[in-house]
């Protein structure tokens, strides 16, 4: 049995009713000198820990930081995702987007505990994974990290993920703030007025840490000409006093700061995950005066007291079960089938049913069908047992002597194939290589000044081994994918030309595009007879495809983002800026402002059943508004349910927002009652004086919706 450490006999007396932060008081004054130093960055060493990435892989392990053993001091343990437990072998869930679509937080938060579960059994204690920053245009690379183009849904999701994940594992969101463009993600600076900031770029943060988040990662980019790790607005007039926010704020990685001693004045915790630029720099700095023993204490006390709180309310060991690979794979199945987006049904296309006169065929073609195709490769890569490709679940469903592989033929060939077939699958869309994280930057020197000089041989080695491996063409992540912001909104040329030439030679075409977010189909859309969004889908995908074409599984995703008809009705976007201004135009309002109408609205997607809604009333006193969902088919179906509110006089008279939703599940042949509380903070403003969203009074039109513009809403008009 081991020894009881300082930390542990503090943590029992928090559990006992103690102050944690007189604990963390106590147990600061406990350290010694180096050991308050050992609290501000990660316990490796940079190059030590930068070689470890290309030859062994990233977040292999947990990354430990400030870890102090005499003491019994964990340190925070960080895990990556957020589509899963990057360290060991996760579940490889599909990727947050994709969740995005399901519009379901009770489902997002068993997501959560699954992730939380398998973050702790590898030795983790904090889940980097709650990413939702707001993906203002769809060529964003990392637009697969987030949920939605709305603040809202954005801010119920990651809510609904920390609330899974916190019994396990501390849950940290990103990236703050602004983060959305990743070419220039380490150079840009965002200029944002501040009511836009706090109406559309920072709401769901706040939502997020309201629900249990104890950790915040900082942005690469600047924010009004403040890197957001050393912005002491960010860091200290929002989180700290706007918000009351107690946690831990951390750097995002190796280039997350540019001045040690600015970025501890501002309140950053921790400079992760490696030892870098504040050990190197630090004490320098705090000679010339630049930064005080007191500034150090603040962030430092703060990180014990974080680590106090957690580890005095999460589950106790005795509690914690070894996962269940097995439920999470089959969890993953139900995301993925939840997820599926089914935009286009002509003449019932789908499902793909036989009958007893005409057994069902199909020839599956396009370049990504037997693809291992899960997102990108970068921090948020998850390392699964297996992955089921599209082409291996719908030759599972529908039996191999049914289904033709046309997956290596040129256009005309699948076509021709497709042609002998009862229906064909055309599988399109992105890869690591078209959107993700950026792996290979070309970085300016002022960055390179940032990385640590060599201190001994060992370390001039290790410098030259990663040299040798970037000259080698081996990426930030040691993959071979390119990653970073879309080229194109559009599908590739050779997607298109496929989906022409097999829609022609096969009236019941199904295309499946495969992707992180909107992608614009105005060239295309009319060719088949049926369209499903894929996504980037998770270890299961293939078999969830299969299910949702076959029938067996009914589609229920929604469209957490609008797709435009053209381009002309998305923001300007330059993935080399270094200069950007962010407004609140973007999106389902940004079509709306242009007075035109989307291809496909935000909330958009059909299902195999038919539902109507019927009714609305509002409870004031709960904030609540009560509808009926019919399902008027023989199929037992989830529908989402959309409360949209408009602002009828006044400033933003006109402008629809979305305020609340709920995913029901409604049996065949019958009706549920809804009752779904809505968010008026969303048509509200921001008040600089109180520093917080107020709403003011007026007329306001609510209405239960199955889309953003749904012709057959409910709706009523009352007067706040």
């Amino acid at each position: 049995m081991s020894a009881v450490s300082e930390f542990d006999e503090a943590v029992e007396r928090v559990k006992n009713g103690s102050s944690v932060r007189d604990e963390a008081e106590l147990l600061y004054q406990k350290l010694t000198d180096d050991e308050k130093l050992w609290l501000l960055d990660g316990d490796e060493t940079y190059w030590a820990g930068r070689r470890a990435i290309l030859k062994e892989g990233y977040n292999i392990r947990p990354y430990i930081m400030g870890a102090v053993d005499r003491l019994g001091i964990p340190g925070i343990r960080f895990v990556d995702g957020p589509r899963g437990c990057v360290s060991g072998q996760g579940t490889t869930f599909p990727v947050s987007m994709a969740r995005g679509a399901t519009w379901d937080t009770e489902l997002e938060e068993r997501v959560g505990e699954a992730i939380g579960e398998e973050v702790r059994e590898n030795g983790g204690n904090y889940f980097g994974g709650v990413c939702i920053n707001l993906p203002r245009h769809p060529a964003w690379g990392r637009a697969q990290e987030s949920y939605a183009e709305n603040p809202l849904l954005l801010g119920e999701m990651g809510a609904a993920l920390t609330r899974g994940v916190k019994p396990y594992a501390m849950a940290c969101v990103k990236h703050f703030a602004c983060n959305s463009m990743e070419n220039s993600r380490f150079q840009v600076n965002v200029t944002v007025d501040e009511a836009t900031l706090h109406e559309d770029y920072l709401p769901h943060f706040k939502k997020v840490i309201e629900n249990g988040a104890l950790g915040v990662m900082s942005a690469y980019n600047q924010v009004n000409g403040q890197y957001c790790g050393e912005s002491d607005y960010l860091l200290t007039k929002v989180l700290r006093e706007d918000w009351k926010f107690s946690g831990v704020v951390g750097s995002d990685f190796v280039w997350g700061l540019r001045n040690p001693a600015k970025s501890v004045k501002a309140g950053l915790n921790i400079e992760e995950p490696f030892r870098q630029q504040r050990a190197e720099h630090l004490e320098e700095q705090m000679v010339k005066g630049e930064v005080s023993w007191d500034d150090i204490r603040r962030v430092g006390v703060t990180t014990l007291e974080t680590q106090l709180r957690y580890y005095a309310s999460r589950k106790d060991d005795t509690e914690v079960v070894k996962p269940d690979k097995r439920a999470h794979a089959l969890l993953a199945r139900e995301v993925a089938e939840r997820s599926m987006v089914l935009l286009k049904n002509e003449s019932h296309a789908l499902p793909l049913e036989s009958t007893e006169d005409s057994p069902l065929t199909l020839t599956v073609c396009g370049r990504l069908a037997a693809l291992k195709n899960t997102g990108d490769h970068g921090s948020s890569n998850v390392r699964s047992a297996y992955v089921v490709t599209a082409l291996d679940g719908i030759t599972q469903k529908f039996g191999a002597e049914h289904v033709t592989n046309a997956t290596a033929l040129i256009p005309h060939d699948a076509a021709e194939a497709a042609s002998h077939t009862s229906a064909a699958v055309v599988v399109v869309g992105y890869t690591a290589n078209d959107e993700g994280e950026y792996l290979k930057p070309s970085m300016d020197p002022s960055m390179l000044k940032l990385l640590p000089t060599p201190h001994n041989a060992a370390e001039e080695e290790m410098i030259a081994a990663v040299n040798r491996s970037i000259e080698a063409g081996q990426s930030t992540f040691g993959s071979d994918a390119v990653g970073g912001d879309r080229i194109s909104v559009r599908l590739h040329d050779e997607d298109v030309e496929l989906i022409r030439e097999v829609s022609r030679a096969n009236a019941r075409t199904i295309v499946v595009v495969v992707a992180a977010g909107e992608v614009l189909m105005d060239d295309w859309v009319n060719e088949p007879a049926g369209i499903v969004i894929g996504w980037y889908s998770g270890m299961e995908g293939g078999n969830a495809l299969a299910r949702i074409l076959s029938g067996e599984a009914n589609p229920s995703g929604r469209l957490p983002f609008a797709v435009a008809r053209s381009e002309g009705d998305l923001p300007d976007f330059d993935s080399a800026a270094h200069e950007v201004t962010y407004t609140r135009w973007y999106g389902q309002r940004l079509i709306q402002r242009n007075g035109h109408t989307a291809l496909y609205p935000l909330g958009y997607g059909l299902s195999y059943s038919n539902f109507s809604l019927e009714g609305i009333s509002l409870r004031r006193e709960t904030s609540t508004v009560l509808t009926r969902v019919k399902n008027e088919s023989a199929r037992k179906g989830t529908h989402v349910v959309q409360v949209y509110a408009t602002r009828l006089d006044g400033e933003r008279q006109g402008e629809k927002e979305l305020v609340g939703f709920q995913a029901v599940i409604v049996e065949a042949h019958s009706a549920e009652e809804v009752e779904i509380h809505v968010d008026l903070s969303r048509i509200g403003t921001w008040d600089a004086q109180k520093r917080e969203i107020v709403i003011n009074g007026g007329k306001v039109r609510f209405e239960v919706a199955s889309f953003w513009g749904d012709s057959e809403a409910e709706s009523m008009e009352i007067t706040l």
